[in-house]
């Protein structure tokens, strides 16, 4: 399938690391994500870690997340008017590190 479309708040325009599109859909559960819009997938080292999400900073628009698998990092932006209770939420929520 071509070009850009929705499945719930995420955006599948690009490549979203299969083990991660799980953790980004209980991401946008939340009431306070408005997108989230998986970017860049670069490759690491590792082996045999289980995939997480881990914060890294605010934007403009919201946060920005690392999703971390053994093999991949992939840049996940999430759109939000409120990021800091978004954080908070996460953290309650225990879908960060």
């Amino acid at each position: 399938m071509g070009g850009k479309y929705r499945i719930n708040k995420i955006k599948q325009e690009h490549t979203i690391i299969e083990d991660i599109l799980p953790l980004l859909e209980n991401l946008a559960d939340l009431k306070t994500v408005k997108s989230i819009i998986p970017g860049r997938i670069n490759r690491r080292s590792g082996s045999g870690m289980q995939p997480y999400l881990q914060l890294k900073y605010n934007t403009q628009t919201g946060i920005k997340i690392l999703a971390k698998t053994s093999s991949s990092i992939q840049e996940i932006f999430v759109v939000t008017d409120y990021p800091d209770k978004t954080i908070e939420l996460l953290k309650e929520e225990k879908l960060v590190r």
